[in-house]
């Protein structure tokens, strides 16, 4: 069934504004994409449509458009007269990947400071109250899906679409490698509170130069932690 979006909730004059629908291969790419971040399609497994549109209960054309989608974000790649795989990530992505990702939440933080700071500090001193949450109760997962929470506020709340799409896959694959390590790498609980609460106060103050060097640390010391790591995710993905 497709899903109906509601007016936009960030409408502030009470306007009626068209209402968004998503197409089923939006839907299916949503799907998919949850399953490659969580690990139910693990690195490295084929991409069988039959199976696939049987578990989704879609046709395989829905399917097709969802899954080239997911090639366009790199999150799939094709291997000729073979078909499509789920990708594989190695120590080189994961650097590459914050350093993307610290190009991008370096730009939303710049943004946020100079025309969204009033509505960023509310939104993420809830995101923030999450992890503190996830972080009492010691749920790894919890946490984690609490942390992505945190930072796709705050690219989200930049008001740039264009930033989002680019932090969306960037998160999805630095879940993908937490999802493959999670066996052998834990986050520090109070570090992750007290980060991001940094984060948070920077942005409160209005101090530009001090939330973009809080956010680099932050991003610095989780690629620290995970390089220590890293070199496992070989070891990681479904047989051959």
């Amino acid at each position: 069934m497709v899903s109906v979006l509601g007016v936009d909730e960030q409408n502030q004059h009470g306007e009626l504004e068209p209402v968004q629908r998503k197409s089923t291969a939006a839907i299916v790419a949503d799907q998919l994409r949850s399953a490659i971040m969580y690990g139910s399609l693990p690195p490295g497994s084929q991409m069988g449509e039959a199976e696939l549109a049987s578990r989704l209960g879609v046709s395989r054309g829905p399917l097709r458009e969802a899954m080239q989608r997911l090639v366009q974000e790199g999150l799939l790649h094709s291997e000729p007269h073979r078909g499509l795989f789920v990708t594989t990530l190695d120590a080189d992505d994961v650097t590459d990947i914050y350093l993307a990702r610290l190009a991008v939440e370096r730009a939303a933080c710049e943004r946020i400071i100079r025309h969204h700071r009033v509505e960023a500090v509310a939104e993420l001193t809830a995101a923030q109250a999450r992890i503190v949450s996830a972080a009492g109760r010691g749920d790894a997962i919890e946490l984690s899906d609490a942390d992505q929470e945190f930072h796709e506020t705050l690219v989200r709340v930049s008001g740039s679409p264009r930033l989002q799409r680019m932090a969306q896959t960037l998160l999805v694959e630095k879940r993908m490698c937490l999802t493959a390590l999670q066996d052998k790498y834990t986050a520090d609980p109070q570090t992750l509170v007290d980060e991001h609460s940094g984060l948070v106060d920077a942005i409160e103050s209005g101090d530009e130069a001090l939330l973009l060097a809080r956010l680099e640390a932050h991003m610095n010391d989780a690629l620290e932690r995970l390089n220590a790591f890293t070199p496992l995710l070989s070891e990681t993905g479904p047989a051959s």
